[in-house]
């Protein structure tokens, strides 16, 4: 009978196109498992095959288990060290007691329900096999042929049984698919799931539009130029960053292509889809600008706190600026990664000037200066209190106008108005003052201390035990100066 298993081995790995090592493995799992079925308990079943001579042997196994366990859950696998110690001293929790047993022939293994065992085994290692091969393929261009067409979407025959499906949301709106027809998509996920197809692919994915112009494109295929971001509105219009390390290489030119073919070839793939081919910048600011084509754009400003933009375009270039239902405005956001706002240039104005004269409102009146100084300071970024009490001396002395003594001046009127801030919100935490140990903690203004114990941190100790995020509310404190405050307040811990 030994032999008949070496034949069942070859025959099969001659059928379906696997390593014996697989078949093997699940031919013994398929012996380990009509073994166990001679046991009333749940017992766990090792079956060992010499792949040369097709002898086996079989073994019940224990796993060793802390004598601390009251009761074992599982008496036929799982045994108590010191029960273990009396078969072997040397044995340890976690390790596994091995007992020879009687094994299972295989003659009659072959004849009933182990033979289906075995052959499923052999399906799901088959499966396995097939999962890892097309994993090694995610975010590739796959083509199958439509085998089925259902509410769900498409089922794709991809060849040697295996099959692809295209949920509906993922196929391009109002594109049809007929039996028989050749479709591509890209692969996102590979589907464990047993009866299930086993792979997953979408004609939607930004992904979908990169791998067609690799076709496309020898450039892009050869790295002389590189895709650095898409948007995609499928079906409608795509937005592609692309740029090159070569200054030889024109390279939206060499997407486009001669009289627009290569880009033509694949937005004919994606059912007409309009593609919007434009250079990638470093500076977001830039990238916007060249995102918002074919709108002009007549100024930015820049939020880098928020990362956010507010655009403004001349009246005539709002509409192709904004796009039909916001679709530009909208895949030029996604392909930056940051907000844009967009509006006419008299809006941005009358904005710009409604917010020039609310913080120059606030400097008139909180630092008692005019509102030509307060203007000034407007003019040159500063956008709060904050700003101005905590900005480097250096920063201010260098306005025209400014010298040492004014600088200082606005520094402590607009630290003594924060303070005055900090004392009227203490209310919200209990009135408390902060202890001594935190306002002479190195490194601490008296201003800060209050800051810190409005939010609840009265301590020195309260603070060590923050971390940075959980200071990142307090307007007062960046990322370093709350990460080196919070080292200081620890220092005692480690002394």
């Amino acid at each position: 009978m030994n032999k008949e298993i070496l034949l069942v081995v070859d025959s099969i790995s001659n059928e379906k196109g696997m390593e014996k090592e697989i078949i093997f493995k699940a031919i013994e799992r398929a012996l380990a498992a009509v073994a166990a079925k001679r046991y009333a308990e749940e017992v766990d079943i090792r079956v060992m095959i010499n792949q040369k001579t097709g002898d086996y042997e079989t073994f019940r196994r224990w796993t060793v288990i802390d004598d601390a366990v009251e009761t074992v859950e599982f008496p036929g696998r799982e045994m108590q060290l010191a029960k273990a110690r009396k078969i072997d001293p040397e044995l340890e929790v976690g390790d596994v007691i091995e007992e020879p047993i009687e094994s299972v022939g295989f003659g009659r293994i072959a004849a009933q329900q182990a033979k289906q065992i075995i052959m499923r085994e052999i399906r799901f290692a088959e499966r396995e096999e097939i999962a890892k091969r097309y994993k090694q393929q995610l975010n590739l261009l796959l083509m199958g042929v439509v085998k089925k067409v259902s509410r769900e979407g498409v089922i794709l025959d991809m060849g040697s049984g295996v099959e692809a499906l295209i949920h509906r949301e993922e196929m391009l709106p109002r594109e049809n698919a007929r039996v028989g027809d050749r479709v591509r998509g890209v692969l996102y996920e590979v589907n464990d799931e047993y009866k299930a197809p086993m792979l997953l692919v979408s004609r939607t994915k930004p992904a979908m539009l990169v791998e067609l112009f690799k076709l496309e494109v020898p450039e892009i295929s050869e790295d002389v130029v590189t895709i650095k971001a898409v948007a995609r509105d499928p079906g409608s219009r795509a937005k592609m960053a692309v740029k090159t390390n070569d200054g030889r290489i024109d390279p939206i030119g060499a997407c486009v292509g001669i009289r627009g073919t290569r880009v033509q070839n694949v937005s004919n793939e994606l059912g007409g889809e309009r593609i919007d081919v434009i250079l990638w910048d470093d500076d977001p600011a830039q990238l916007a600008v060249n995102a918002m084509a074919p709108a002009e754009i007549a100024s930015i400003v820049v939020d880098e706190e928020n990362k956010s933009m507010d655009i403004a375009v001349r009246e005539d270039q709002l509409a192709l600026a904004i796009g039909r239902n916001g679709q530009n405005v909208r895949l030029a956001s996604e392909l930056v990664g940051w907000k844009l706002n967009v509006s006419t240039t008299a809006e941005a104005e009358k904005k710009l000037k409604s917010e020039t004269e609310k913080l120059s409102e606030v400097f008139t009146k909180s630092l008692d200066v005019d509102e030509e100084l307060a203007s000034i300071l407007v003019q040159e970024g500063f956008r709060t209190l904050e700003d101005v009490a905590y900005a480097p001396v250096e920063d201010l002395v260098s306005i025209e106008g400014f010298d040492k003594e004014i600088s200082e001046a606005l520094r402590n009127r607009a630290r003594d108005v924060l303070l005055e801030q900090a004392l009227t919100s203490k209310s919200k935490v209990g009135s408390v003052e902060p202890a001594l140990d935190l306002i002479e903690l190195e490194g601490m203004s008296r201003h800060l201390a209050y800051v810190l114990a409005s939010h609840g941190i009265i301590t020195r100790e309260d603070l060590a035990e923050q971390s940075v995020d959980d200071l990142s509310d307090i307007e007062e404190l960046s990322k370093e100066e709350a990460a080196k405050l919070i080292m200081a307040a620890r220092k005692h811990w480690f002394e």
